[in-house]
């Protein structure tokens, strides 16, 4: 998520949310006495696309947390608004969240809305998660109720630079679209490879509303580089991409970064995208992960990809936090968030757990991994790791 997070057009759509939602609030809505957590999504705007399959995901665990009696003997009540991913909007909903007397805001936009929100959560002390993996967001405020699951852009970044130094490269070429998020993930990339001793030879731009990436892809075939890092997010772009490279007979790893991990490419460029690797957050050979992804079958008799786990994780996160405090006294729920070590949850590599002792961005940075997609598919780890 953060600077991987994507934007990626009318591609992405994940059903089940409303059926799932109906057995996470209706008994709650009822009781009587509830531990009520309130989410700040984007249902309308232009961070549905990933902000959909996150909710899933803390729907989902809220519904098995429910399901086995609850929390400290009380049923969670999830409290969901709509920011449609627009900064002010997001900070009225966390005030609106916080007076219906929420003991946590779990955040699910772009960074720029969860930073809002937090100007308002930090006036009450309130405990905010969020998954964005922005940077900045625990350094911008001294918030000591503020908390980051997930990898942090920079972490993704160098697993995927520390893969490719495994490779020994020596020049790369470096292909993106003219998207900001892409503009800014292929700016990152360059930098990140110069410093792994890579060096970017050829850098190419697909246009949105391109109609052949060919012109692109044959300045990367005269380039004769040792490898080719995508850094675009525009779903039909990139499948342009991944056609002209099969088209021209290219033969170069192709690396790339979260986006990838997104099912949506997986249809559009169905069959164009055997043995690309791409970084993950989820080890599907890690217990807490195989976890989730029997629970997530169960539900919806299908696969999950990672975007549901960033969900699964903020929900549990807090779910082990109130269980330790054994209250929802903000303070207490602060510390106790703070004090999670060793918690290991969906997200991460095999082996690897989150550590809050040491900051409030507890995500392992050796946690997070490089897959490779393998008949048509998400497959195998084939790296983790900043190392």
């Amino acid at each position: 998520m953060g600077i991987a997070r994507t934007m990626i057009g009318a591609g992405l759509r994940v059903l089940g949310v409303a059926g799932l939602a109906t057995g996470v609030m209706a008994g709650a809505a009822n009781a009587a006495d509830t531990i009520k957590i309130g989410v700040i999504t984007d249902k309308t705007g232009n961070a549905r696309f990933y902000a959909e399959p996150v909710l899933q995901g803390i729907m989902l665990a809220t519904k098995i947390a429910n399901a086995n009696g609850g929390v400290l003997g009380k049923k969670i009540e999830l409290l969901i608004e709509d920011d449609s991913n627009k900064p002010d909007v997001s900070a009225s909903k966390a005030q609106k969240l916080i007076d219906a007397g929420v003991v946590a805001i779990i955040s699910n936009s772009s960074s720029t809305a969860t930073q809002q929100a937090q100007n308002t959560t930090i006036k009450t002390l309130i405990p905010q998660v969020t998954h964005n993996g922005s940077d900045t967001l625990t350094r911008k405020l001294d918030n000591k109720c503020f908390f980051q699951i997930g990898p942090l852009g920079s972490i993704q970044i160098r697993t995927l630079m520390a893969y490719a130094r495994s490779k020994k490269l020596k020049t790369a070429s470096l292909v993106t679209d003219n998207s900001a998020l892409g503009q800014i993930l292929a700016k990152y990339f360059k930098i990140g490879l110069e410093k792994s001793g890579v060096k970017v030879t050829v850098e190419e731009v697909i246009p949105a509303g391109s109609k052949s990436a060919l012109p692109q892809m044959q300045k990367v075939r005269a380039a004769k580089t040792d490898a080719i890092f995508v850094a675009g997010v525009l779903a039909r772009e990139n499948t342009l991409f991944f056609r002209a490279y099969r088209q021209l007979g290219l033969k170069q790893p192709i690396m790339g970064s979260f986006n990838l991990s997104i099912p949506t490419f997986l249809r559009t460029a169905k069959g164009l995208m055997e043995g690309v690797t791409f970084i993950d957050a989820m080890d599907p050979a890690k217990p807490e992960a195989q976890a989730f992804i029997a629970a997530y079958q169960k539900e919806f008799g299908k696969k999950p990809f990672s975007l549901p786990a960033y969900g699964w994780d903020d929900m549990n996160f807090l779910i082990q936090a109130i269980k330790r405090a054994g209250s929802t006294d903000k303070a207490k729920l602060c510390a106790a968030l703070q004090g999670s070590t060793g918690w290991a949850g969906a997200l991460g590599a095999k082996g690897t757990a989150y550590d809050f002792s040491k900051g409030r961005a507890g995500f392992n940075p050796q946690g997070a991994v490089v897959r490779v997609i393998k008949n048509n598919d998400h497959g195998p780890v084939v790296h983790s790791g900043t190392k």
